[in-house]
């Protein structure tokens, strides 16, 4: 498979290394003992984990399962709190699972093995953009082929900045992220339905079932 650095750029694009693009790259802040075990339920801010990374978006499910930080602690963590247009990857374990930031979860922590890339207002990469490139074939297979193989596989931050990334002219990348943005809302559109469907199934069968509703016309 072709990765990242082995792409020639079609003419009128350009390559810069992530670490260029990037106002920051930063990893979440360490977990103490005290922020286990509280929930969103419970209050405080929420916490964005690994597992919420799916279809390039974050997917969370109820309350009760979303682990939080209390205000008191999340006050001295405002540096970690996650913006509109941010773009989440894991760095551990399954490495380079990737997801935007939307203002759903704006003001959310991120966990530690997770690395935020945060961009610059007006830089030369749109964030709908970079997440489309960030999850192609060939940055993920420059990512698998840099991930040290150890008993949890892991990215450093220093590796991934070096990641290259091809960038067309401002009018295109835009079309380009926009396109893929927008399939990729309706991606996560059909799996909200589909959850949500498995779920309502589950209830209606337990009722049926158990002779609460019938079938019968």
């Amino acid at each position: 498979m072709t990765t990242a650095d082995e792409l020639v750029p079609p003419p009128g694009w350009w390559r810069r290394p992530l670490a260029e693009l990037c106002l920051s790259i930063s990893t979440g802040p360490a977990r103490r003992p005290e922020d286990k075990g509280r929930t969103r339920a419970d209050g405080g801010v929420p916490l964005v984990l690994p597992r919420d990374l799916h279809g390039l978006r974050i997917v969370t499910e109820d309350a009760a399962t979303v682990p939080a930080i209390s205000w008191d602690r999340a006050r001295t963590l405002a540096k970690y709190e996650l913006a509109e247009g941010d773009v989440l990857l894991t760095r551990t374990g399954t490495v380079g699972r990737c997801a935007l930031v939307t203002g759903e979860h704006a003001g959310w922590l991120f966990h530690p093995n997770l690395v935020r890339l945060r961009l610059p207002e007006a830089g030369p990469v749109g964030a709908a953009y970079l997440v489309a490139w960030l999850s192609a074939t060939a940055a993920q297979e420059w990512i698998t082929a840099r991930t040290v193989r150890a008993v949890i596989p892991s990215l450093s931050i220093r590796t991934l900045g070096e990641l290259p990334v091809l960038l067309p002219p401002a009018a295109e990348q835009a079309a380009i992220g926009a396109t893929l943005a927008a399939l990729d809302d309706k991606i996560q559109a059909h799996a909200e339905i589909a959850r949500v469907t498995r779920a309502y199934r589950g209830v209606l069968a337990d009722a049926l079932l158990n002779g609460v509703l019938s079938a019968e016309p």
